[in-house]
């Protein structure tokens, strides 16, 4: 990547709105966005989902038993989930061992979260059973997170599992209320894990998950605009339960994703693909399971232009065009399809867009629940998961989490009792 004049990169930013911690704390008036149009109308315009008929408040619960049934079932004997089986000639590069713990550690944070995340929906035999699975899975991930170091000088897939090890913490941690003894041990999980990404943070701002290019301590390739916006999200929950992290790293890697947001709140796969802007995977079409993330992020950390209309305008978008990640997904090659879409674009862009849905304001959020919903739903496999790329064995697990986080998410109206099996099962049918 050729190197760009320190000034066009500060006009780039500056152009592009402020850094994230400028407005850290300002975040609820940035919640409260109105409906006036913003300084971005490209990012507030876009497609109209067709009319759907929205899934009951049952099929969705029923949807949810199925899906933490799976999770239940395939918890290993020693607490985690996932593994590097079901090997295949087209397995991504990934150095052993060291790739493997990040993504072992990533799957039951995911899914961790996905249980804690639906417990309360649950009858009362199967709440039984998640107490127990999150009890052995909190105990593996304690026992095994600080394993997870950069696998070689140029794969640091270990950034997934400090962001997502850190989501499943800060649930843990959430559950365990009243438990002074856990709730410590926790926190400090998840600060040694935020203090992994201030390790690996990169040169120019932000996270990802090569560093070809220079293969140095401090990663000097380029940043993914989506992985530092996972980066981002995890370390605002954790500031829930007093996880602390630089300032000045936050307001770098705010930078580096402002930097390769385009007009129409697309965002560039990484900053050395923002010059491009027009290739396919940076326009609207390949940013699908991107936009939601980027936006999501940079709304918590206070950047205002992250307007309502925005989070609108990308929801309605991705409903409308969501064939153009369908098609990628379950492809075995990565960014085979249209737009260079990856398989596994598909269920990460549907798990921040449930994110997105909860910074509208409450009376609007049921309309794109239930467009959600209804997406998912038939997705679902027959022994209860969710997948989108044969991924070694971590697939049916963390697709399986985000969709669970997801229809949980999507729940509204009048509940269904956890104990009424047969309307769960009727809808089930």
């Amino acid at each position: 990547m050729r190197s760009t004049p320190l000034i066009v990169m500060l006009l780039l930013a500056v152009a592009a709105g402020p850094t994230a911690a400028t407005a850290k704390d300002d975040t609820a008036n940035s919640a409260a966005a109105n409906d006036a149009p913003g300084k971005y109308p490209l990012a507030e315009q876009g497609p109209e989902p067709r009319p759907i008929d929205p899934p009951t408040r049952e099929a969705i619960q029923a949807s949810i038993n199925r899906g933490v049934d799976f999770l239940l079932d395939d918890q290993r004997p020693d607490g985690g989930w996932g593994s590097p089986e079901n090997t295949k000639g087209l397995n991504i590069y990934a150095p052993v061992p060291g790739a493997h713990d990040g993504f072992k550690l990533a799957v039951a944070g995911l899914v961790v979260q996905a249980l804690c995340e639906c417990e309360d929906t649950l009858d009362a035999d199967r709440r039984q059973r998640v107490d127990d699975a999150l009890e052995r899975g909190a105990e593996w991930m304690l026992a095994n997170h600080e394993k997870v170091r950069r696998s070689a000088a140029d794969a640091i897939y270990n950034t997934w599992g400090h962001a997502y090890g850190i989501s499943g913490f800060v649930a843990l941690h959430q559950r365990a209320a009243g438990d002074a003894d856990l709730q410590a041990r926790l926190k400090q999980a998840a600060q040694f894990q935020a203090d992994q990404l201030k390790r690996y943070a990169y040169l120019s701002g932000g996270w990802g998950y090569y560093d070809f290019d220079h293969v140095a301590k401090i990663p000097g390739s380029s940043p993914n605009s989506f992985t530092t916006a996972t980066g981002m999200i995890s370390l605002h929950d954790a500031e829930a339960i007093g996880v602390t992290f630089p300032e000045k790293l936050m307001d770098k890697a705010a930078a580096s994703v402002i930097r390769q947001r385009n007009p129409d709140f697309s965002y560039a796969y990484g900053e050395y693909l923002m010059y491009s802007p027009r290739l396919g995977i940076n326009r609207p079409a390949g940013s699908l399971g991107r936009s939601q993330a980027c936006n999501a992020a940079l709304r918590m950390w206070g950047d205002d232009v992250i307007s309502d209309n925005v989070l609108r305008a990308w929801l309605k978008r991705l409903f409308a065009r969501n064939g153009w990640l369908g098609i990628g997904r379950k492809r075995p090659v990565p960014h085979e399809s249209y737009f260079q879409v990856a398989g596994y674009f598909y269920y990460y862009g549907h798990y921040y867009a449930a994110m997105c849905i909860d910074m509208l304001p409450e009376d609007e959020r049921p309309y794109y629940q239930d467009h959600l919903a209804s997406i998912l739903l038939p997705l679902q496999e027959k022994d209860g998961s969710w997948w989108d790329y044969p991924f070694y064995n971590y697939h049916q697990q963390y697709g399986a989490a985000m969709s669970l986080y997801c229809l949980r998410h999507c729940l509204h109206g009048e509940p269904v009792s956890p104990g009424d099996d047969e309307a769960v099962a009727q809808a089930a049918l």
